[in-house]
C-alpha cells in the first residue's frame, strides 16, 4: 500500500505581479480551481489541499474553497514552509506533493508518473522534483515537488533564510547530501514553454489555450501539439522573466 499522500496548493491573492491571479477567470473557472480538479485527478494523490494565508484578503480563497467544499488552511503569510508542515499534520500527509497556485495546466498524468518514481525508490526518497534550479526540462507550469514528511519536518526545523521559509523546498537544493533525492527529468527539454500565471501576459496566454480546447481535461502533450500548430502563441509570453527560488516578497 502506497503511504497517505496530499497535494498541497500553495495559494495567496497578494502576488506582486499579478494581484488577486489565484481567482482570475480562466474559461469560466478560477485558476484555483483549475488546479484543483486536474490535481485530483491523479490516482496516487490522497487528498489536494489549498494552503493559504491568514491575511484578510485571502478570505476570497478561503470562501472559494468553502462553497465548492475544498479542503482549505490558513497559516502564515511569508513562513509557507510553515504553512506546508501545518497542513501535513492536519491532513495526515505520510507525502506532500507541492503545487503553487498559478499553475491551471498541472497534470495528473505526469503527478502520477513521479510518484510512481518516488514510491517505487530503493533506497526510499526524501525528496524528489520534477525540475530544479537552473535544471528544468519540463514546461513551466507542470512543476511539481515531492516528499515525505519526516523530511519535510526537518526542513521546518533547520531552515532559517527568508527563501527558504517562503519557498519551502530550498532547504533540500541547498543540502543535497543530507538527503535522498532525485530529479525526475524529461528525455526532450521543454523548458522553453511557459504555462504558469504570473503576469498579465501569462493570463492571457494560458487563456488562449484553454479556450482552444472543449473541456479541462487536455494533456500536456496536447499543449505542446497546439503550440506546435500555432507557433505564434510563444510570442505572448517570450518577454516574461521567470523567478528564482532567490526571489522573496520584500512588501511589509
Amino acid at each position: 500500500m502506497n503511504p497517505r499522500t496530499v497535494a498541497i496548493i500553495q495559494a495567496r491573492m497578494a502576488s506582486s505581479r499579478l494581484p488577486g491571479k489565484v481567482l482570475a477567470d480562466l474559461c469560466g473557472r478560477p485558476v484555483i480551481e483549475w488546479i484543483v480538479r486536474r490535481a485530483a485527478r491523479a490516482e496516487f494523490i490522497d487528498q489536494v489541499v489549498v494552503a493559504t494565508s491568514i491575511s484578510a484578503e485571502d478570505q476570497a480563497i478561503v470562501e472559494f474553497c468553502e462553497e465548492h467544499e475544498i479542503a482549505c488552511l490558513r497559516g502564515s503569510q511569508r513562513d509557507v514552509l510553515d504553512r506546508y508542515v501545518q497542513a501535513a499534520n492536519q491532513y495526515d500527509a505520510q507525502v506532500i506533493v507541492r503545487l503553487t497556485g498559478d499553475c491551471p495546466f498541472i497534470d495528473a498524468e505526469m503527478l502520477d508518473a513521479n510518484l510512481m518514481q518516488f514510491f517505487a525508490a530503493d533506497p526510499p526518497l526524501d525528496f524528489a522534483a520534477n525540475r530544479l534550479p537552473d535544471q528544468r526540462t519540463i514546461p513551466i507550469g507542470l512543476d511539481a515537488e515531492y516528499c515525505t514528511f519526516e523530511a519535510l519536518n526537518i526542513a521546518w526545523q533547520e531552515a532559517k533564510a527568508p527563501h527558504q521559509r517562503e519557498h519551502v523546498m530550498p532547504f533540500f537544493y541547498e543540502n543535497p547530501q543530507r538527503f535522498n533525492i532525485a530529479h525526475f527529468q524529461h528525455e526532450t527539454d521543454l523548458s522553453a514553454y511557459r504555462w504558469t500565471v504570473d503576469t498579465a501576459e501569462d493570463l492571457e496566454l494560458v487563456r488562449a489555450i484553454c479556450g482552444h480546447f472543449q473541456d479541462d481535461r487536455f494533456s500536456w502533450q496536447e499543449i505542446i501539439k497546439l503550440f506546435d500548430e500555432q507557433p505564434d502563441l510563444a510570442a505572448i509570453t517570450a518577454q516574461v522573466r521567470h523567478k528564482s527560488q532567490f526571489d522573496v516578497d520584500q512588501r511589509r
